[in-house]
């Protein structure tokens, strides 16, 4: 594979040094390396997500093997601590944005489905002292709306272990999409304020939730459907108690559990409301692909800056591999057609197939020509 089509040369195409410089100003950070820079740190934390380095100094070593400017491991981890994270976060922001303007102009359907959920890495309580979470252990979450149409995550709250989940959720709403998402975010109060808001939600409810004065809704019966009510209801009992009446559909999964979701959604199906709750666990099965293919769980550096500037270089090369996997997918013939796992081990061994290096080359030769536009 040409050296154009690795993630250091992709990052070199896609993001200009005028675009870095800014968004660096605008985190109070003034790069004064002249070899190792902030650029070439970014380079390092991808390629580590990449090819699954262990360690700064099995970083150091592998690097020239990637083309990258060789340095001595602690000089890689004292500038993993310098830089401020929130760099690499607006960064990830700006790729999400680049790589996502084709498939928004793509989009018939009035709203799309937003998933939101988080996930922890935990490591020893003494390693990162300043994020506690249970016992002897400390940990980090990353909170994540991912896109349900071509599984990208469009933005990410990075928080301590111990922060509950709930109240994150409002960072990531979206009124243009419907958010899909688990108990931990059901609180009473939220709900009403989604609908109020004119925000569409589609969330499961604690199996302990009361249901006051439901009334049924008709609606003609799917053959085989899953669906076991349908109705109208107040959330709650008289001591905490919604003040708007939600829609609750109440559906087995396919192993008989029964599962109940409230929705603002009353011109769709019961049985489409329980198919986009179980589009859920894509979400599940991003973060799964993460942990095992970005070597997240092996975090670097102690600081704040190092883990999650870490993270969010993980979350670019996702980003990166998931935008050039739909955008080849969509254009290549059928016998050509892979798997996204087996696409994205076949583009870190440098071996994929030359009609994906041909349409990989050809869509960031389009990227190259978006103009650059000052950040607000």
């Amino acid at each position: 594979m040409k050296k154009s089509i690795t993630i250091p040369f992709i990052l070199q195409s896609l993001l200009t040094p005028e675009e870095i410089a800014t968004v660096a100003k605008a985190a109070g950070y003034q790069d004064k390396a002249r070899k190792f820079t902030l650029f070439t740190l970014l380079q390092y934390w991808c390629t580590a997500a990449a090819q699954e380095w262990s360690s700064y100094r099995a970083g150091s070593d592998c690097a020239s093997a990637s083309g990258l400017p060789t340095v001595h491991y602690s000089c890689f981890s004292g500038k993993a601590s310098e830089v401020p994270f929130a760099v690499f976060k607006e960064l990830f922001h700006l790729l999400v944005r680049k790589c996502n303007r084709e498939t928004r102009r793509k989009i018939n359907i009035p709203k799309e489905l937003l998933l939101i959920d988080s996930t922890t890495i935990t490591v020893g309580k003494t390693r990162l002292p300043w994020a506690p979470y249970h016992g002897e252990r400390a940990g980090i979450k990353l909170h994540v709306a991912l896109r349900a149409e071509k599984g990208q995550p469009i933005q990410v709250v990075e928080t301590v272990g111990s922060r509950h989940d709930g109240p994150l959720c409002e960072k990531l709403t979206d009124p243009s999409c419907i958010m899909v998402m688990d108990r931990a975010y059901g609180k009473l109060e939220r709900i009403d304020g989604f609908k109020q808001r004119g925000q569409s939600y589609v969330i499961r409810l604690r199996d302990n939730v009361h249901l006051e004065k439901p009334r049924a809704l008709r609606r003609l019966i799917a053959p085989n459907s899953l669906v076991l009510r349908d109705l109208t209801c107040q959330l709650g009992t008289a001591q905490c108690r919604s003040r708007k009446r939600h829609r609750v559909v109440i559906f087995q999964d396919y192993e008989g559990r029964e599962i109940r979701v409230v929705t603002d959604l009353m011109q769709v199906t019961a049985e489409q409301i329980a198919l986009m709750y179980k589009t859920r666990w894509q979400i599940e099965v991003f973060f799964r692909w993460i942990k095992q293919h970005l070597n997240i769980p092996t975090l670097f550096g102690t600081t704040e800056n190092a883990v999650y500037g870490q993270l969010f270089g993980a979350l670019i090369v996702y980003v990166l591999l998931k935008w050039l996997f739909n955008a080849g997918s969509a254009a290549l013939p059928q016998h050509a057609l892979l798997s996204f796992a087996r696409f994205a081990r076949l583009f870190v061994l440098s071996m994929l197939p030359v009609e994906w290096q041909i349409r990989i080359q050809h869509f960031i030769r389009r990227m190259e020509d978006i103009p650059f536009t000052p950040f607000t």
